[in-house]
């Protein structure tokens, strides 16, 4: 088997998508609002297809099935067997998302027979002005916030947060949020696509009707404690800097001016590669692939060193379980 492995994108048309997305993969322009590109997937319906290689055209749930531990990891295989365990988007918004909440594993097992989604995103660039919501800014009461739903005025207990270019956000399970219009993210998150809508701006669909939202479902999904998170550290120059541990996923960033060198020998566990800015080639066992900006790398768990050779300035995001 080889150890990198690439899939094709799967973009998502959507009312708040932009046009950054394509011109950032390096792709030819077009006027669709597309709001996301799913990168890695094994979402039902929604899975990555590999791009080349022995497994081209295999869905992702197939590679695992075909590579098992060897891809993913004892461990991870034990856990999640065909399920790849995590979700990579990039995520363009021209105009801002509905306020929302997740459930957590407990809750989405219940209800749908499927992970949680404790997620996180890098603002990989932002126009001026741009902010997003993250979680309560004051406690406040159930009954309250069934009022502020009715009276739509959610928005006025929850906490903005300005963004720069290389902010780091963790959000787990629970926590109510929104990323607002002008903000250009990675976002990495466990395999689920549950979302309970509570807010949504007034905002009509393609039939001219109100958005669905998720009120009642949410309830039970809500963490009502006040958000007061500090800043996640910034990228330094050729050092690995962590940025989230959590039983979910593990997030490092690489800010890379010359080349590094990635000891994997005793890590169990696949790791996901996402350039973020910039180009670096990767090469593992004599076998070496071209990471340009906005694409993602799958490398396999069986890879121990793997060696990073950016081409000027570049910024890799580092994931895994």
């Amino acid at each position: 088997m080889g150890k990198f492995y690439k899939f094709n994108h799967i973009f998502k048309e959507t009312i708040w998508g932009g046009t950054r997305i394509k011109p950032y993969k390096g792709l030819p322009a077009d006027d669709r609002k597309i709001g996301e590109s799913w990168e890695l997937s094994c979402v039902p319906g929604s899975e990555s297809i590999v791009c080349g290689g022995e497994y081209d055209g295999y869905t992702l749930s197939q590679l695992v099935d075909a590579e098992q531990s060897a891809l993913v990891g004892e461990e991870n295989y034990a856990r999640f067997g065909n399920q790849f365990p995590l979700l990579i988007k990039f995520i363009d918004a021209s105009q801002p998302l509905s306020l929302q909440v997740h459930p957590d594993d407990a809750l989405a097992n219940e209800r749908h027979a499927c992970p949680g989604k404790n997620e996180m995103w890098y603002v990989v660039s932002h126009e001026l002005g741009a902010s997003l919501i993250n979680g309560f800014k004051e406690e406040i009461t159930f009954e309250e916030y069934e009022r502020r739903v009715s009276e739509q005025s959610l928005p006025e207990v929850m906490r903005r947060c300005e963004v720069r270019t290389g902010d780091v956000f963790y959000l787990p399970a629970g926590r109510v949020h929104g990323i607002g219009a002008g903000c250009f993210i990675c976002e990495i998150q466990q395999t689920s696509d549950i979302t309970y809508r509570i807010y949504d701006y007034g905002r009509m669909d393609a039939v001219g009707q109100p958005r669905q939202l998720h009120i009642d479902e949410a309830k039970a999904a809500i963490n009502f404690t006040p958000n007061h998170d500090g800043q996640i550290p910034q990228a330094i120059e050729n050092e690995p800097v962590e940025l989230v541990n959590t039983p979910y996923f593990c997030t490092s960033i690489y800010r890379l001016t010359e080349p590094m060198t990635c000891d994997y020998s005793e890590l169990d566990s696949f790791v996901v590669l996402i350039c973020t800015k910039g180009k670096c080639s990767v090469t593992c066992s004599g076998e070496t692939v071209m990471l340009h900006e906005g694409n993602t790398l799958l490398v396999a768990a069986t890879a121990e060193t793997v060696a990073l050779q950016p081409d000027g300035e570049c910024d890799i995001l580092e994931t895994y379980v």
